[in-house]
C-alpha cells in the first residue's frame, strides 16, 4: 500500500461504462417488436436497467439480497407491461430475454475512461471499482476495453450482500483503503457519490449519464463537479491533498 497518493473508488456501469452498444443489441434483438408498441430500444433498456435497480435495491433494503443478473432477468416481462405492451409473453420470448441479457455482458468502456484511469495512476492514486455487478461481467468490461484492472481491485455487493446505496456497502472498502490515503468515490451517479460522501469518501461526480446532476436534493455540491471523465480525472489531482 506505500507509496500512494490517495485512492479513487468508482462505480462502473453507468460512469466507466455506457449503454450506447447494448441498446444497439436490443435494437437488432427485438427493435422490430419494439416498435410495433410504439417503443424504442433506448427506451426500453433504460426503463429495464431502471426498474431492475429498484427491485434490487429493495430487495437488499428488505434483507432478501438477490443478485442483480437474477434480478435484471426476472423484470424483463414486467417492464414490458409496465410500458404499455398488452400480454408481452405473446409477443416477446425467453430467447428474446436472454440475448438482450447477454448483450448486457458487452458494455464498453465511455470515452475518456481510459485516460481518466491514466491521469489518477500517474499522480500517484491507486484505482479500485466498487459495483453491484457480477465480477466476470465487470472485469470483462476493462478487458474488452484494453485497460489493465487487477481482479483485487473489483469488490462487488455481492460479496457482502449490500447493495449501494446502504452506507453499510461503501464503509469495508473505505475503511481498508484509507489506509492507503486521501479516499475518493467517482461515478456518474448523485446518489451512488452523495452516499459515500456520506461515510467519509472525498466525492466526485462526472454528469456524463444522468446530465442533470438534481443538486437540490443531494445536500448541495460534491467536492469534485465535472462533464466528462478526463475532467473529473484532472480536477481531483488539483483537488486532492498533497
Amino acid at each position: 500500500m506505500a507509496g500512494y497518493r490517495g485512492v479513487v473508488v468508482f462505480d462502473v456501469v453507468g460512469t466507466l461504462v455506457g449503454f450506447e452498444s447494448w441498446h444497439l443489441t436490443i435494437d437488432e434483438t427485438i427493435g422490430d417488436k419494439l416498435k410495433a408498441q410504439n417503443l424504442t430500444a433506448q427506451a426500453f433498456g433504460h426503463t429495464w436497467v431502471t426498474h431492475a435497480e429498484l427491485e434490487y435495491t429493495f430487495l437488499c433494503l428488505s434483507e432478501r439480497y438477490t443478485p442483480y443478473k437474477d434480478v435484471m432477468k426476472a423484470t424483463f416481462y414486467r417492464t414490458l407491461g409496465m410500458m404499455g405492451v398488452f400480454s408481452p409473453r405473446e409477443t416477446f420470448t425467453n430467447d428474446d430475454r436472454d440475448r438482450c441479457q447477454a448483450g448486457y455482458a458487452q458494455l464498453q468502456l465511455r470515452p475518456g475512461a481510459k485516460d481518466c484511469i491514466a491521469i489518477l495512476r500517474d499522480a500517484g492514486f491507486d484505482v479500485w471499482c466498487l459495483t453491484t455487478a457480477d465480477l466476470a461481467r465487470v472485469q470483462g468490461y476493462f478487458a474488452n476495453g484494453g485497460v489493465e484492472m487487477p481482479a483485487e481491485k473489483f469488490v462487488s455487493c455481492d460479496s457482502t450482500g449490500v447493495a449501494k446505496p446502504v452506507l453499510a456497502a461503501y464503509r469495508p472498502i473505505l475503511e481498508e483503503r484509507r489506509k492507503v490515503g486521501e479516499a475518493w468515490f467517482a461515478a456518474g451517479h448523485m446518489w451512488d457519490v452523495a452516499a459515500a460522501r456520506k461515510t467519509g469518501f472525498k466525492g466526485a461526480y462526472c454528469s456524463i449519464y444522468e446530465k442533470e446532476d438534481c443538486i437540490e436534493i443531494h445536500g448541495g455540491e460534491m467536492d469534485v463537479m465535472a462533464a466528462d471523465l478526463t475532467e473529473m480525472a484532472r480536477k481531483v489531482v488539483s483537488s486532492a491533498s498533497p
